[in-house]
């Protein structure tokens, strides 16, 4: 005749809290434990709460891990990082030269005047949505921008192009070169 005993089963293995969460009763599970015998911490604060809809922590990554990686981006990397931390913004956006790209500049995102408005790096001082013209997100896991199928900017862009003719300078009272004498 089989027994049953109880003395093989994995239930017996949890604690009282864990058994009741395995159950199913979630409200009791956290309170089994008593939280007078979890001594309180006051150490330094080591979790830093982040900001509501910031990507602050993304965009430094991608410009470590892909815009700017590397010994040699170093100097750069480190002068935009500095910047974006003494900034009060919760949005950050890259812009690139083109589809290739290529790091020109971080922006932050003002949503109730839709501008962008350089933190750092070379681009025009300030970009509206109507000069926007390609929109990527960073993937994190790939290390790789992904141009986004829209024309909408959102607190889930990272990165933008503008069209090539803004990048050309309009210098005020400098005349242009026509050919070099010899």
């Amino acid at each position: 005749m089989p027994s049953h005993s109880r003395s093989h089963s994995p239930s017996r293995l949890l604690s009282p809290g864990r058994l009741a969460a395995q159950n199913g009763d979630w409200e009791n599970a956290s309170t089994i434990s008593s939280p007078a015998s979890i001594p309180e911490y006051t150490g330094p604060k080591l979790y830093k709460e982040p900001s509501f809809k910031s990507n602050k922590f993304i965009i430094h990554n991608a410009i470590s891990r892909c815009c700017l990686a590397g010994k040699v981006n170093e100097p750069q990397k480190n002068k935009i990082v500095e910047e974006m931390e003494k900034s009060s913004a919760n949005h950050f956006l890259i812009l690139f030269r083109d589809a290739s790209c290529q790091f020109r500049a971080v922006y932050t995102m003002n949503p109730e005047t839709e501008e962008m408005v350089r933190l750092t790096g070379f681009g025009p001082r300030v970009i509206n949505l109507t000069m926007v013209e390609s929109i990527y997100k960073y993937s994190s896991d790939r290390k790789q921008f992904t141009a986004i199928p829209s024309k909408t900017m959102s607190m889930s862009v990272d990165a933008f192009t503008i069209p090539s003719h803004l990048w050309e300078r309009k210098r005020p009272g400098t005349p242009k070169k026509l050919g070099t004498p010899k």
